[in-house]
């Protein structure tokens, strides 16, 4: 019987009469387009990163553009980010025509490395690619901003970027659309730097039944400016315009789906952690296991093991009707769209081998006892 890599079936079993009651009352108000459910599920997904703003928004990718939008990044500008991450992390900076300055990942969490980030920096600053790989066109850009990533639902180490960047006056955008319920010394993904994105795409912890995203932030003005971005620049009625924005709002059934999800998001995080347990310890000595440092929370967006031997393993899982994925298999700097940067082979080591080496596995709050052991068992048949 073959595993599921996701199991979005067993969620909707347990929440089917509330998500369709939520799902009714909107067909019955009839308000698709902000409706009051959005301002109830903004409201509650704050309290839960424990941020004063929450705007709700089309998908992860816009939750990122708009910020950078509000910031009025664009040509000349370079916005500093990992090098391993969805290519949506990157675009969004291209969209703007900025240049994304890529920095290399600690090969343990396959977050942002800070000391690589003060290192990028100063290159930037001292026209220097001898101190840190740089673009093309290097000589120009003035940096702007910084983007690092919380992958695999680890929370980066934001103590380290943060006084990185505060001493470079660069403000923050937390890229949480992985990360969202992690957590580091119990403050929560989505509440770091200047403010944060994530996504609600089904695969993700928590997913709507489409796209769907979030911008949360402590900042009064940079959450005001965002409302009138998510609607075309809108000023103080629908028909003035301010600004060039976006349509990026999230639809009203959207937010009834995930309302249902939010309340019980903090049970699925702890079964992650079980299933990311059982894992771990059928897995360790076989792969490399996650990292988790003392302090931090992970959500498990996935679990992602790491090895030489991964097309074996992959191909010997699947016969045995496991599924796996690999995020992800070309890092930024490589991807051909970006290959008028300049990049080369080398430049980010760490990102480099692990794009040749993760692979994740099943990972959900449903993962039985039996799956782990069945899984465990498929791995050490290959790999033993």
């Amino acid at each position: 019987m073959s595993i599921p890599f996701i199991d979005l079936k067993s969620q909707f079993a347990r929440l089917e009469p509330e998500i369709r009651r939520r799902m009714d009352a909107v067909l019955a108000h009839g308000q698709y387009i902000m409706g009051p459910e959005i301002r109830e599920l903004e409201e509650k997904l704050a309290a839960f990163a424990g941020t004063r703003f929450c705007l709700s928004c089309s998908s992860g990718t816009d939750a990122l553009l708009l910020p950078l939008m509000a910031l009025g990044v664009g040509p000349g500008d370079a916005v500093l980010t990992s090098a391993y991450s969805f290519y949506a992390t990157a675009e969004v900076i291209a969209l703007l025509g900025a240049t994304p300055v890529f920095v290399d990942i600690d090969p343990a969490t396959y977050n942002m490395d800070p000391a690589a980030l003060e290192r990028a920096v100063h290159a930037l600053l001292q026209n220097d690619p001898a101190l840190h790989p740089l673009p093309k066109g290097y000589e120009s850009l003035t940096p702007r901003a910084v983007i690092p990533v919380d992958l695999f639902g680890l929370p980066a180490d934001y103590a380290a970027i943060e006084a990185v960047a505060s001493a470079h006056g660069l403000p923050i955008i937390e890229d949480a659309a992985q990360g969202f319920g992690g957590a580091v010394n119990g403050k929560r993904a989505g509440s770091f730097g200047l403010c944060a994105a994530t996504s609600f795409f089904p695969a993700k912890p928590l997913g709507c039944y489409g796209d769907g995203g979030a911008i949360f932030t402590d900042d009064e003005a940079l959450h005001e400016k965002l409302i009138s971005l998510r609607v075309h620049g809108q000023g103080s009625d629908k028909y003035e315009n301010v600004a060039v924005g976006l349509n990026a709002r999230l639809d009203t059934l959207q937010a009834a789906i995930l309302l249902p999800k939010l309340e019980i998001f903090p049970e699925e995080l702890e079964l992650r952690q079980v299933a990311a347990a059982r894992y771990t310890e059928r897995l360790s000595g076989l792969v490399e296991t996650p990292v988790i440092p003392d302090g931090y929370f992970s959500a498990y967006a996935q679990y992602t093991v790491r090895t030489d031997r991964r097309e074996q393993l992959m191909s010997g899982l699947s016969a045995s009707g496991v599924p796996t994925m690999v995020y992800y298999r070309i890092p930024l700097h490589q991807q051909p769209v970006f290959a008028h940067l300049g990049y080369r082979e080398g430049d980010m080591p760490h990102s480099e081998k692990a794009s040749r080496e993760v692979v994740s596995l099943p990972m959900h709050p449903w993962l039985t006892e039996a799956d782990a052991e069945t899984i465990g068992n498929a791995v050490r048949a290959v790999l033993w």
